[in-house]
């Protein structure tokens, strides 16, 4: 069929989405990277640095960002990256993990209600009361005790009150069950190599947020208050982590013996804190040259992809001098112009010029 539309208007139903063809490398969610198992590699490692050939090994980084990332391994301090989007700020942080074998990017992506205590640790109250004021009605409906006062054996946050150690508790999960540690918690567990971690789109962030990070970056610690008040009963938690499954925390603390590559992201939307500025590493990232999309286009498209987009990628390249534009759509107008060859050439530079709109207009 010559018609590269799916959708086409006609108001009748037909099945015609069947004809979709692969997805784009970059928003293809079904395989892990090189078609790894899943759960070896990073999946989100692969949409980001390319699955044909990996940017990584094409990266190309310029030596500021080289100089920036090593002086943030060298002196254990977080990396604060500004730029505009899609300059590949988020990327930079794959590569490294990437190239240095450290595993899986823990992401934590920042929106204007997100706290300190979502990326440390989230500890489910309700959820524990619940099962425990379940276990001991089963509890007394199995002996005929009754249990009228189920309900007050516990906290208010569900926790055991005082040293009591009721059966019912002790058969039910324990502490460790309902704290899960965010992205930030997880990366700061003792470790024999640093973990990468992304904290993306700092800029989004209410106002406290930069300044509540303060401690924990200069500390690389914290504390989990729920576990500091059983930790002389219970010296050893077992609780969920973000990446890996359970994890031992010992009494109620969590230290990091390796501090980890912490790579916050910015789009230069707002100004941070002088206390926060000092504790980073800054780099601002420049919007990328021609090598770098060289080797971006050839990662996620292949070398056909490099030679078949001359034209777009001149074009932007050439784009006006303060004209933001963001990498990923230079990607998918060559991904659709690409997969689109029965279409006329007037329909590919429309749909081009739909999908290269720059990114700073007033309306």
């Amino acid at each position: 069929m010559n018609d590269w539309r799916i959708y086409r208007g006609v108001g009748q139903p037909h099945d015609g989405v069947r004809r979709l063809p692969e997805p784009p490398p970059w928003r293809d969610f079904t395989r892990a990277q090189d078609g790894a198992p899943a759960g070896s590699q990073d999946p989100s490692g692969a949409r980001r640095l390319g699955v044909r050939r990996r940017r990584a090994e094409n990266y190309a980084p310029r030596p500021a960002e080289v100089d920036a990332v090593n002086a943030a391994l060298y002196l254990r301090r977080p990396l604060l990256v500004t730029g505009n989007p899609g300059t590949g700020k988020s990327t930079l942080a794959y590569a490294v993990a990437h190239e240095l074998k450290l595993g899986r990017v823990l992401r934590w992506p920042i929106v204007s209600r997100t706290t300190l205590q979502d990326g440390l640790y989230r500890y489910d109250a309700i959820g524990r009361l619940q099962d425990v004021q379940l276990e001991r009605a089963r509890g007394a409906a199995g002996d005929g005790s009754g249990g009228s006062d189920g309900g007050d054996l516990t906290d208010a946050d569900g926790g055991d009150r005082g040293d009591r150690g009721d059966d019912a508790a002790d058969r039910g999960p324990g502490i460790g069950a309902y704290i899960r540690l965010g992205p930030l918690g997880t990366a700061l567990l003792p470790s024999e190599l640093p973990r990468v971690l992304l904290i993306d789109e700092l800029d989004k962030s209410d106002l406290d947020l930069p300044n509540d990070l303060l401690n924990v970056l200069e500390e690389g610690e914290f504390a989990i208050p729920e576990l500091e008040r059983v930790a002389d009963r219970r010296p050893v938690v077992e609780v969920l982590s973000h990446d890996s499954g359970r994890v031992a925390v010992h009494g109620g603390r969590i230290a990091c013996t390796n501090f980890p590559l912490i790579v916050l992201t910015s789009n230069g939307e707002r100004d941070f804190p002088a206390p926060l500025l000092r504790r980073c590493v800054q780099l601002e990232l420049e919007p990328p040259g021609e090598e770098q999309l060289t080797a971006m286009v050839e990662a996620h498209l292949g070398e056909e992809g490099v030679a078949a987009g001359q034209d777009l990628i001149g074009r932007f390249l050439d784009r006006e001098p303060g004209e933001v534009m963001a990498a990923d759509q230079l990607l998918n107008a060559l991904f659709l112009t690409q997969h689109t060859p029965h279409a006329e050439r007037l329909t590919r530079e429309r749909i081009a010029d739909l999908l290269m709109q720059r990114l700073d207009r007033s309306r």
